[in-house]
């Protein structure tokens, strides 16, 4: 297996070095240059304000200096970017992805990285891996840090815990924490008590317990018990509805499928009894911890893809790897009348649900479960900050959840998530004012990537590429 993966591994350095090769830069890819961002709106996401005009000068992967234009100094062999009427924000982070599939065993998403990149999405959260593959992720790593690899930052790598008994459970987190998982991950058909192994064992691991909410354990308990997400408002459907107990009560004792069918079964009822005061009053308790949503209202949105006919004519399809077309097909070929329109009973209730606890201070980041079918890596976290907006959001509490949110989540927000001296340098510069129109995220002008200059037509020819590679036969991929 670690052959196997070894050489997997190797292979995608390769393809990786070929991406950066293929595009036109002033310097060697494996090497940084200086840079000079001239003249350029900076969007304040921590004090929600615009600082203009700045000349942002990075070196060596990082922000060293921001200053008045008439006051920058300027090294001479530095690659300067005409800010002048433009905005610069930090690099955006998708806090829900997928890059391993570990269940289809087919290879890993790594076709996904080009299209995180060309959309401004400069890191991720992979939100299930496995000993095997979190090698894999030390190699992306460091192929991004050694320039061979044009890739969004991997932020945090978990490993899912599951166990047929508690005691198995706070095995499993034993053997994720030595194998260097970074949280455990949890799941809906996690019975209760094995779900309390997990967290107790977690903290003895000092790991973070994140994920879906347990179907049997309300979402205040889960909050209260430790656990740092609730990924998809998993039980906040039911924290909002006026009969979460009696929906719990009938729950009560079941675990695996069986309890996943039965708050299925649910939703329809769960979803007509949302309270808007009962949600705020969940809300507020909730506000009290330090649990924070990652809600991924696209996906709550984009199960409306079942309703789509044609697929293939939206243009982002010729991106998706073979497998991923397939995978899409054959689940929307699964899907009912009777599952689109409960998608689309869920949408407006995800909503409501998003903006209450968003009013009551609840932290929200930003995040997407791509690739869901419907779901395009990369373009879908532009449409959830958009959807965050639709909810109620302003444009920079929206560019928050994909920023500063996840920096101060991860403990990290000393290097990113802002735009500030010392920082590290991913950065997004963009044409157009995001702070007015939060669809200005998609107006790009250029990226820095890890101290790394990605013009407009550097991006151009990155995404282009990675349509050229889709439309090869795909070595080694078994579409089912």
């Amino acid at each position: 297996m670690r052959t196997n993966l070894v050489r997997c591994a190797s292979g995608l350095l390769g393809l990786g070095l070929l991406i950066w090769t293929s595009i036109s830069f002033a310097q060697p890819p494996a090497s940084r240059q200086a840079i000079a961002i001239t003249d350029v709106t900076i969007v304040d996401v921590e004090h929600g304000r615009l600082l203009e005009p700045r000349t942002v000068l990075i070196d060596d992967g990082r922000i060293v200096a921001i200053s008045a234009p008439r006051d920058a100094a300027i090294p001479a062999s530095a690659q300067r970017i005409d800010g002048h009427g433009r905005f610069l924000i930090p690099g955006l982070v998708d806090m829900h992805v997928h890059l391993f599939n570990l269940s289809s065993h087919r290879p890993p998403n790594d076709w996904t990285f080009p299209l995180f990149v060309v959309n401004g999405v400069l890191s991720i959260r992979d939100m299930r891996a496995d000993a095997a593959s979190m090698l894999l992720t030390k190699r992306w790593r460091k192929a991004l840090a050694d320039g061979e690899l044009v890739a969004p930052r991997i932020l945090a790598d978990g490993i899912a815990v599951f166990g047929s008994s508690p005691e198995d459970a706070a095995h499993q987190v034993d053997a994720a924490a030595d194998a260097g998982a970074e949280f455990i991950k949890v799941f809906s058909e996690g019975p209760a008590a094995h779900w309390r192994a997990i967290i107790q064992q977690a903290r003895l691991r000092s790991l973070p317990v994140v994920g879906h909410v347990p179907a049997g354990v309300s979402l205040l308990e889960a909050a209260q018990a430790g656990q740092r997400s609730d990924e998809h408002l998993t039980q906040a459907y039911e924290a909002c509805s006026s009969i979460e107990a009696r929906l719990l009560s009938e729950r009560e004792g079941l675990g695996g499928d069986a309890l996943v069918e039965r708050s299925s079964k649910q939703e329809p009822l769960t979803l007509t009894t949302f309270d808007s005061g009962t949600c705020q009053r969940a809300a507020k308790q909730l506000a009290a911890t330090s649990q924070v949503l990652v809600p991924t209202l696209v996906l709550a949105d984009e199960d409306t893809f079942a309703g789509n006919a044609h697929p293939e004519a939206d243009p982002r399809w010729r991106y998706l790897r073979a497998d991923e077309r397939s995978r899409w097909l054959r689940i929307r070929a699964s899907y009912s009348d009777n599952d689109a329109a409960l998608a689309r009973q869920r949408w407006p209730v995800a909503r409501h649900i998003v903006s209450i606890m968003q009013q009551a201070g609840v932290p929200i980041m930003a995040g997407t479960d791509t690739p869901m079918p419907g779901v395009y890596p990369g373009f879908s976290l532009l449409e959830e900050l958009q959807l965050l907006v639709d909810a109620g959001f302003t444009p920079l509490q929206a560019l928050r959840s994909a920023t500063l949110e996840p920096a101060r989540f991860l403990g990290i927000a000393d290097t990113a998530g802002s735009v500030a001296v010392g920082k590290r340098a991913d950065l997004v510069l963009l044409d157009a004012d995001p702070s007015r129109d939060i669809a200005n995220t998609r107006r790009i002008r250029a990226v820095v990537l890890d101290g790394r200059l990605l013009r407009r037509a550097d991006l151009d020819a990155l995404l282009a590429h990675a349509a050229r590679l889709q439309a090869l036969p795909a070595a080694g991929s078994d579409p089912h």
